[in-house]
Order: structure tokens, then C-alpha cells, then sequence
């Protein structure tokens, strides 16, 4: 499918390249690694990529985001991102993670403290913000390195036990997680993305080590 002309002649990247089948995809990838937390999967839709952003992160924004889905984005963030999915997705840009329903930070950005960002309320948990995070490296197969921080989940859509493997997360993050799981109805979930990868982490996660 050839470039939209509207994106063309502002100079943007195109977005998906087939649009339905490319969001259905994703959709349901995002869903299975929400049913499945801690396992990895894989995008297969192709979309342009504005640099800073993995193709992952990017076709995650454009499946889920829209003009009624607010979204923070941490300060630096290169302003062709900005445009992109000003652009491709329509939505309000908020100042803080505590007023959106999605806050994406891509490498090399801080991500904010899970408790900063919207925990839902007791009629709406699901009203919450989803967090997705840019990380250097996922490894659900058992291969860890000293380098990663490894972690046993547990919890729904485990089985028994299951290891994760992760670069790049923020420091103190499974801390932070093992406070986030305890708030459950209420919380924040996460998408971990790292190229065309993604892992889900919703808050009934536990973490058990």
C-alpha cells in the first residue's frame, strides 16, 4: 500500500501499512501478552518508525491510542515522535502520567514511578494508565545473563512459575511492581516493547523472588 499523500506531503512517515489488518494484529498480540504475562511476542505489522521510538513501542501507540486516549510522554522527546502520532493517532498529549490512560517512554527517556502514574478508582480500575516501556533486552527463555535483572512471576495466565528476563528497566522498578500488584483492583499494567517485541505485565502479576 503506497504512503498516504496526506503524510507524504507533510513529510511525515507513513503509519501502518495496511491499517485494519495491521491493528487487528496487534491487538491481539498485545491481549496475548496480557493473558500471558512474562511471555514474549512478536509484531508483525510494518509501520514507519520515528527515530527514538522501537517498532514495537510504535505499533503498540497506533493499535491502542486515539483522540480519546490521552498520553504523556517524558520530556526530550524528539518533536518527530510528537508529530508522528499527533498525526497518525489523533490524541491529546497530557503534562503528567497521572492524567493519562497511556504514558510511553522510549530508551534512553526516565520513566516515571508506577505511583505517579493513574491507578484507576474503585468504580473504574480499568480507567487506569497502561505504561509501556522501552527496555534494552527480554529474555523469557530461560538464557539470563548478570547483566538483566531475572525475576519468577506468578499469577493468573502462569502456570506455575515463570522466568523473566529484562535490561533497561528503571532502577527499583520490581519494587515498585511488588507495591502496584498490592493496590489490586486498582494499578497499573505494563508493556514492556524492545524491538518488535513486547511483554505484558497486567497488575496481578506477582512478582515471587
Amino acid at each position: 500500500m503506497p504512503i498516504r499523500t496526506d503524510a507524504a506531503r507533510r513529510g511525515l512517515l507513513p503509519g501502518f501499512a495496511d491499517p485494519v489488518n495491521d491493528a487487528q494484529t496487534t491487538f491481539r498480540a498485545a491481549l496475548r501478552a496480557l493473558a500471558h504475562p512474562g511471555r514474549i511476542q512478536r509484531i508483525t505489522a510494518r509501520t514507519g518508525v520515528p527515530a527514538g521510538l522501537s517498532m514495537a513501542m510504535t505499533a503498540l501507540l497506533l493499535t491502542l491510542v486515539d483522540g480519546d486516549t490521552p498520553l504523556w510522554l517524558p520530556p526530550g522527546v524528539d518533536e518527530d515522535v510528537v508529530t508522528f502520532l499527533r498525526f497518525h493517532c489523533g490524541c491529546p498529549f497530557v503534562p503528567s502520567p497521572s492524567l493519562a490512560r497511556f504514558a510511553a517512554v522510549p530508551s534512553g527517556h526516565a520513566a516515571p514511578a508506577l505511583s505517579a502514574c493513574h491507578a484507576g478508582d474503585p468504580a473504574y480500575p480499568d480507567l487506569s494508565t497502561t505504561l509501556l516501556i522501552d527496555v534494552d533486552a527480554l529474555a523469557d527463555d530461560g538464557v539470563m545473563n548478570a547483566a538483566h535483572d531475572t525475576v519468577s512471576l506468578g499469577g493468573p495466565g502462569i502456570q506455575t512459575r515463570h522466568a523473566l528476563s529484562v535490561a533497561g528497566l528503571p532502577d527499583g522498578f520490581w519494587r515498585e511492581w511488588r507495591l502496584n500488584h498490592q493496590r489490586f483492583p486498582l494499578g497499573v499494567d505494563v508493556f514492556l516493547t524492545q524491538g518488535e517485541r513486547i511483554c505484558g505485565l497486567p497488575r496481578t502479576t506477582r512478582v515471587e523472588n
